[in-house]
């Protein structure tokens, strides 16, 4: 029978001295010192050390089978540590546990790697034996962290009378802007469910419903390409409200992120956040989603340098392009040879045609790049605007817009990693609003919601939907937490006559319609409140709160990036029979199968 433990491997101290305990758990290290065995006993709380004497023979030779992994109870009795062997790492570091009786619930083998932390192992190992990665207490730290974010979430929304409810994970094939996982459906041949990218339709019918507040921690699912920060299945918080605005949802989605990190990391962040408009964040950081924990704002050379005698700079201006640069602080007197490799560094890594410099230091005083091109005052004048000082290095591009303020988008996110300007320990909020409701695809030759095709656009730019649609703004905003985007939501279209023109700007005919969202719209004819919501990602906060760059190490059993778990080899080949069942028949599948086989 399995002994019940007194206590977890992380609770006992001083205060416990001469207790008697069970302990159960994981041998993590074992140093055999001749006459005294200590071992390390490992759960998911800590560890606690525990010895074995040799002055009880039968229970000091059963200690000595003992390896790492093997999983054993101990009866024991709680003893002080010597002054000098107290380990200040640990919460159970002054005591130990004298053990009296030894149980062996199973053996274990040499693992593919070691159970700790920082190991090297690489990915692929790590993920085909996740069991045991899963045993790392790093790990196990990113899974109750995340287990503590559920919990404060659902508290959060119960306490502001929202309900819980749950959408179908078999639904309708809609497009929503990324390839559907589908289904096949036995009893109906020939026709497929879709894995929900979102809720989205669902949670408007909610509305529709009555139910005036709604979230749900929610599975989705996207057929697309893998990264580091994304996975074919993910979690998101999905949360929709009736008779609202865009600064509700807003202030309801600032407490629930003040809750959140307090609750999971004890870490205080103020209300309300910053915003900043779409045009504004591509302006001054060249991306959507800035990382405003550090400065190099962008400063605009344009008007400067537009009848220029340096042809790059004019002509660039001319064809309705920009000149733009940040000021690296420290950096003026960074050698040629550092400024040739990063120049080749950025052409490569973001496409910009070349890089220009001006260096500003004791030695040289002002020197431009291409000085001999630019009068001395227009030079002043680019040094004055970009609040450049002694010491410091402005760094410029030129190019078609917005093209070239993506570029130094990526320019100053290199900047600020290579010099340490990121401060680490801080979490910076930041909306983001007044998206542009649609973006023309050259290669599709048609308009594409930025959002999704449910956005309401701008009330104030309605008048221009049919004429100048590249011009009009949504209602849409995404929040965004150190440079990463973590949720984003909108106003709805709740008119239907308002979302068949929507659908009619994306090129969705009124039969496309009526086939992917005729319920929906058959809904609007009853009665649709105004409503908005927002969906945050759980994966990807999570991965921010733990410190990590990767969401496989805070996702139990993740996929790699082909989409695959090395651990149980899915997805894998299913029998002929199951396929019949389905009335599918694949030839290309069956050459692949065997050609495996062989």
């Amino acid at each position: 029978m399995t002994w019940k433990r007194s206590h977890h491997c992380s609770e006992l101290t001083t205060e416990n001295t001469g207790e008697e305990v069970i302990l159960n758990g994981w041998v993590a290290t074992r140093r055999d010192l001749g006459g005294v065995i200590f071992i390390d006993l490992r759960d998911r709380n800590g560890i606690t050390q525990i010895v074995f004497y040799e002055t009880d023979e039968n229970l000091h030779q059963k200690a000595e089978q003992l390896r790492s992994e093997y999983v054993i109870g101990i009866k024991g009795v709680v003893e002080k540590r010597g002054e000098e062997n107290i380990n200040e790492e640990l919460t159970t570091g002054g005591v130990e546990i004298r053990v009296t009786d030894l149980k062996i619930y199973s053996e274990a083998e040499t693992t593919p790697f070691e159970i700790k932390e920082d190991i090297a192992t690489n990915e692929e190992t790590r993920l085909k034996y996740r069991y045991l990665d899963l045993r790392r207490p790093d790990i196990q730290e990113n899974m109750k962290l995340r287990s503590d974010f559920y919990q404060s979430t659902r508290a959060y929304f119960h306490n502001n009378e929202f309900l819980e409810v749950e959408t179908p994970v078999l639904m309708k094939s809609t497009p929503e802007g990324a390839r559907d996982y589908l289904v096949p459906s036995r009893v109906n041949p020939g026709r497929f469910f879709a894995l929900p990218q979102s809720p989205q339709t669902y949670k408007q019918l909610l509305m529709v419903s009555g139910f005036d507040r709604y979230f749900q921690i929610v599975k989705c699912f996207r057929d697309e390409d893998l990264r580091a920060d994304r996975q074919p299945e993910f979690t998101q918080i999905d949360v929709e409200m009736s008779f609202v605005d865009e600064d509700d949802v807003m202030e309801m989605t600032e407490g629930l992120m003040k809750k959140l990190l307090k609750d999971t990391i004890d870490e205080e962040v103020s209300a309300p956040f910053s915003r900043m408009t779409y045009k504004e964040a591509i302006e001054t950081y060249g991306t959507d989603k800035p990382d405003t924990r550090f400065g190099l704002e962008f400063a605009d050379f344009s008007e400067l340098v537009e009848d220029s005698e340096f042809k790059i700079f004019s002509s660039t201006v001319e064809k309705g392009g920009a000149v733009l640069g940040i000021t690296v602080p420290g950096q003026g007197d960074m050698g040629r040879g550092a400024i040739d490799r990063l120049t080749e560094r950025v052409q490569h890594e973001t496409g910009a045609a070349g890089l220009i410099y001006i260096k500003l230091n004791e030695d040289d005083g002002v020197k431009c790049s291409v000085g001999k091109f630019l009068e001395e005052k227009t030079v002043d004048a680019m040094v004055e605007t970009a609040e450049a000082e002694m010491g410091d290095l402005v760094l410029i591009l030129a190019g078609p817009a917005p093209e070239v303020h993506k570029q130094l988008g990526q320019l100053r996110l290199m900047m600020a990693e290579e010099y340490n300007l990121i401060n680490e320990d801080a979490y910076e909020f930041l909306w983001v609003t007044d998206f542009p409701l649609v973006e023309y695809s050259k290669e599709d030759h048609r308009y594409h919601a930025l959002h999704h095709p449910f956005t309401s656009p701008h009330p104030d730019d309605l008048e221009t939907l049919n004429d100048n649609p590249d011009d009009v703004r949504s209602r849409a905003y995404d929040l965004v937490l150190n440079g990463y985007e973590i949720g984003g939501g909108s106003i709805r279209i709740h008119d239907r006559e308002l979302q068949t023109k929507m659908f009619d700007l994306l090129g969705i005919d009124k039969e496309e319609a009526e086939k992917r969202f005729g319920f929906l719209l058959e809904a609007f004819k009853y009665g649709a409140p105004p409503h908005g919501g927002i969906a945050f990602g759980v994966d990807r906060i999570v991965m921010i709160l733990t410190g990590g760059t990767s969401l496989r190490d805070v996702i139990a059993f993740p996929k790699n990036q082909k989409a695959q778990s090395l651990m149980d080899s899915s997805p894998d080949y299913v029998d002929q029979e199951q396929l019949d069942d389905l009335h599918i028949t694949l030839k290309e599948y069956a050459k692949e199968e065997q050609q495996e086989q062989h």
